[in-house]
């Protein structure tokens, strides 16, 4: 495959990697900051999808790509910027399986809390003090990870 196809298509899996990453976190918190248990259910439900539609291809997507044009460029895989973006992104991932496993569990606390007509359980609150402490390390990982992807610094 061409080097410019294979670059876009990892620019734009990274776009939607950061993009949906970035748009839930935001919706979820929001929503969750309204107490609205309806609304909240609603928007977990689908952050959760966007998850699995959008932030779980492109995970798979990246490091694919991302090797694929290290191998074409010629870029040895000790360069330093390549370790620290394989480091950043290993720990980006390491938040985000909890974060998956955490979304679909508050999935589940806010379904049952709006058929019940109840106020969310005590455990949705303390899973999501936990899901935002997780997506602070993701976020800025990612973030250096952007910039090391265009910088290639020596």
């Amino acid at each position: 495959m061409e080097y410019v196809i294979v670059k876009w298509l990892h620019i734009l899996s990274s776009t939607l990697l950061f993009g949906t990453g970035i748009g839930s976190a935001f919706y979820m918190l929001v929503i969750s900051l309204t107490r609205n248990v309806r609304a909240i259910a609603s928007v977990v439900r689908f952050v959760v999808l966007a998850d699995w539609l959008f932030t779980t291809p492109t995970i798979l997507i990246q490091p694919l790509t991302g090797f694929y044009m290290m191998h074409l460029a010629g870029y040895p895989l000790t360069s330093r910027w390549i370790l620290w973006t394989i480091v950043l992104y290993l720990i980006a991932g390491a938040c985000w399986l909890p974060v998956v496993w955490l979304q679909i569990r508050m999935r589940e606390y806010a379904r049952a809390a709006d058929a019940a007509g109840t106020e969310l359980p005590a455990i949705y609150w303390r899973y999501l003090r936990i899901w935002v402490l997780l997506g602070i390390p993701a976020f800025l990982a990612l973030m250096v990870v952007f910039y090391l992807m265009v910088a290639k610094p020596a």
